[in-house]
């Protein structure tokens, strides 16, 4: 089975610096295959046999000894990305000034989000909750700052216990799992 592995805060204004050429090697060690990257912001992909909760287990134990600043981080399969893929709203596929991707890193956050982006004030933007993210798009660039996303969203402590991606490495995450 193929997944993706989406790491949180690294390699992010100069700070937690990862060689994902040194990580693909680690990850490679531990028993995973076909293991790539893309970009250098802690988006990996490899191929494993293994039970999806064996291999959170695995990486859970392995980054808190190796690579302890990653305290969390979002595991998918190839048939958890095409869950919510499948089910976007037409929106996502409008030409939105922006669009993120907020992956959940522990299952029960999807509750939690709901509640909290529930309170919020959306103006100019527009929000969809998968099972594995939160689909966020901003139909305007100039109003960016003045959103919930942006003023509401990230004083949250939700905010910090997502990693995020923008629409278009959410995209290309389809063509690494796909293979």
């Amino acid at each position: 089975m193929r997944y993706a592995l989406l790491l949180r805060g690294i390699n992010v204004g100069g700070k937690n610096k990862v060689s994902m050429a040194e990580l693909k090697a680690a990850l490679t060690e531990l028993g995973l295959s076909e293991v790539g990257s893309y970009i250098n912001s802690g988006n990996l992909f490899f191929s494993s046999d293994r039970p999806q909760a064996q291999i959170r287990e695995m990486l859970e134990q392995f980054f808190s000894s190796h690579y302890p600043f990653v305290s969390s981080f979002c595991l998918l399969s190839f048939e958890d990305y095409m869950q919510d893929y499948d089910k976007l709203p037409d929106w996502w596929q409008d030409d939105l000034a922006r669009k993120d991707v907020l992956f959940y890193t522990r299952s029960d956050q999807k509750e939690l989000a709901q509640d909290m982006v529930g309170e919020m004030n959306l103006t100019d933007e527009v929000v969809h909750f998968g099972s594995f993210a939160i689909f966020w798009g901003k139909y305007n660039e100039t109003s960016y700052s003045k959103t919930a996303y942006h003023k509401e969203l990230i004083k949250t402590p939700l905010y910090k216990q997502v990693t995020i991606r923008n629409g278009r490495t959410y995209e290309k995450l389809k063509s690494f799992l796909e293979k």
